[in-house]
């Protein structure tokens, strides 16, 4: 059969559509299926992003440490083929901000801190921090292995069980002290310029906040705040304030009390005042900024001195500070810890995070805590002799102050051991 000449050029045209179709049609389903590599280098690349922009809207410092915070953005494009790639990269990423408590948290880290409070934990009852780039001690946890030794706030533990520390994070550092009840782990410590090594047995650390006991003066009271952390401390307070009631004056002790939740800082305040502010908050986005003043009624309002010193850290300050600055009680002791700043745990894909600095706190008279800690109205310096004889001349100091302040009288031999 004869086709019109027209028909033809067009079937040609048919023709050749259908062979460059048909031809084609394997390459592009191929390339429709990525294959596991490229699906691993997008979820890297996805999880990054995630990070850079959870820094970029939450981080305090909108300077990011003096940096061009944008080229971190495109800084490992093309370059992250899996999730350690990733972790690494947003490690990296993070120390460039120059910041202690602003961390990369893997998913076995964010798990560890959803489950923090009610878990048992097994140590030896430090509570550490890293700060340039050393594994230092804040405080010893009474009644734990570690309070029993000779530990003081800023030594720093350079190895545990002979590895080095150097360059861990402080969740790294912890796991390699934590371990199953009953063994033995040696911490190497550093002091100044003396090195020595101490070996602790690990246990279950159970903490309790509030703890009371009589002092040789049996018209001054005496409770010792162990941790903000639980969320029992503000009724244990309450119920030991419910058994001073009869005292003239407190002596309340935040000595190696590393700190804990925010609000239990504010409440605990708020039973001492019944005016004034208590803590302002300050950060780059107003959702982060808050300040919080004391309602009128007042739990406990006879005369108070507080103990602070280089362990009393972050809830304790601002208990402190509140304190001090409203002119309720008078410090004694040593300069605190100096950490004031306000963390966020941002969850991130694949079940990490990061634990981002948020915000800061600020005093009732607008000081910053961070890095410059909270100063005693009256300094007491504790001697190598104190310790071997177990004299607490801070408390001692603090109980005198009270005696004169309140009409009471001491008697002649009276001496003040450590709690």
């Amino acid at each position: 059969m004869c086709l019109p000449k027209c028909v033809v050029p067009t079937l040609l045209v048919l023709y050749c559509l259908l062979l460059f179709s048909v031809g084609c049609r394997p390459a592009a389903e191929t390339q429709a299926i990525p294959n596991a590599k490229t699906m691993a280098a997008t979820a890297a690349e996805s999880l990054y992003e995630e990070a850079w922009q959870s820094l970029q809207r939450d981080f305090i410092d909108d300077k990011f440490n003096g940096q061009d915070w944008y080229r971190w953005k495109t800084h490992y494009r093309g370059r992250l083929h899996d999730e350690e790639d990733a972790y690494v990269a947003i490690a990296t990423m993070v120390s460039s901000l120059n910041d202690d408590y602003t961390r990369f948290l893997p998913p076995r880290d964010m798990k560890e801190q959803t489950l923090y409070i009610d878990s048992k934990l097994y140590g030896v009852g430090l509570q550490i921090t890293v700060r340039d780039n050393q594994l230092r001690v804040v405080s010893a946890i009474q009644g734990t292995p570690a309070a029993e030794q000779d530990f003081k706030p800023g030594d720093v533990i350079t190895h545990v069980n002979g590895e080095s520390m150097a360059g861990l994070s402080v969740e790294e550092c912890a796991d390699k002290i934590r371990g199953p009840e009953g063994t033995p782990v040696r911490l190497s410590v550093r002091r100044e310029d003396r090195l020595f090594d101490v070996t602790l047995e690990r246990a279950e650390i159970k903490i309790q906040s509030v703890f009371s006991r009589e002092l040789p003066v049996k018209d001054i009271a005496y409770i010792r705040l162990n941790s903000f952390i639980s969320e029992r401390a503000l009724d244990e307070m309450k119920e030991a304030l419910s058994k001073v009631q009869d005292k003239k004056a407190l002596v309340l002790d935040l000595r190696g009390n590393y700190g804990g939740l925010l609000s239990n800082a504010v409440e605990i305040a708020d039973l001492f005042l019944k005016k004034g502010v208590i803590v302002s908050v300050k950060g780059r986005r107003s959702e982060y900024e808050s300040a919080y003043s004391a309602l009128p009624d007042q739990v406990f309002d006879k005369p108070m001195a507080v103990l602070i010193d280089g362990g009393s850290a972050s809830a304790s300050e601002i208990l402190s500070a509140a304190l001090q600055e409203n002119g309720r009680a008078a410090l004694v002791g040593s300069t605190t810890f100096g950490k004031g700043l306000v963390q966020k745990i941002t969850p991130l894909e694949q079940g990490a995070g990061l634990n981002i600095t948020i915000s800061k706190y600020l005093t009732p008279q607008g000081h910053d805590i961070n890095r410059h800690g909270i100063r005693p109205d009256v300094s007491v310096a504790l001697s190598p002799k104190d310790f071997e004889l177990e004299n607490d001349a801070q408390l001692a100091v603090a109980v005198k102050q009270l005696s004169k302040q309140v009409g009471v009288s001491l008697p002649a031999e009276v001496s003040f051991k450590f709690p």
